[in-house]
């Protein structure tokens, strides 16, 4: 009998990894300016306005996230500067970005096997964004830039509170339930209100689906 579950627990693993399969995530630029996109994981590439990439991702990937970067010059070698967005200072990101930046953030094949994804604005806001499957269009393209409030004003973007404050209040240090909603936070919310604005701004803002493949547009 012992042998016999164990064979059906292996073949029940086996059969979720193997029903477990890449998703794609085709990443376009539809900006009237030049966007190097990244990804992480993933790496980098320059996105002039009209231009995609198409990334694979492969099956139970967490704690990913793709983002644009924003007046960057990178020499023959692929090494340089950004102004917003900058990981590495490199082309080729093998880390995150440096706030502020737009985020499409995303865990695939968790739970249930479901995938679950976002746009947050917890680093900041650089580049208005889209983040769709084919269960749910996320879109923050509110003009945050021209609007940011004048204590969270950066070159290029608008920076979240935690990034310019850093105290619990913003930026939930504490753990659950340690901190809520602010008029910082606020800001961002009734601009983008599908997009976290602040770390524990999860119940309207986490989305899932399954068996899907996923579309990040830049300036939608």
């Amino acid at each position: 009998m012992t042998n016999i579950s164990h064979s059906t627990f292996i073949f029940s693993i086996l059969l979720i990894i193997s029903t477990a399969t890449a998703a794609r995530f085709d990443i376009l630029n539809r900006c009237g300016y030049t966007v190097w996109a990244a990804a992480s994981p993933g790496g980098g590439r320059r996105l002039d306005p009209g231009q995609s990439w198409p990334l694979d991702v492969a099956a139970g990937t967490r704690m990913a996230r793709i983002w644009g970067r924003t007046n960057c010059n990178f020499d023959a070698s692929g090494s340089g500067r950004c102004q917003t967005g900058d990981c590495t200072g490199g082309l080729q990101c093998t880390g995150w970005g440096q706030p502020p930046n737009t985020l499409a953030e995303y865990a695939l094949n968790q739970f249930n096997n479901l995938d679950f994804y976002d746009i947050s604005l917890v680093d900041g806001f650089n580049i208005p964004m889209e983040f769709s499957s084919n269960c749910k269009r996320i879109l923050c393209n509110a003009d945050i830039n021209g609007q940011c409030p004048s204590q969270l004003r950066a070159p290029g973007g608008c920076n979240n509170p935690c990034t310019v404050f850093k105290t619990n209040q913003y930026c939930c240090t504490n753990g659950q339930g340690s901190c809520g909603p602010t008029d910082f936070s606020r800001f961002f919310k009734q601009r983008c209100p599908d997009a976290y604005s602040y770390p524990q701004d999860d119940p309207s803002s986490t989305f899932t689906c399954s068996s899907t493949n996923y579309r990040v547009v830049f300036c939608p």
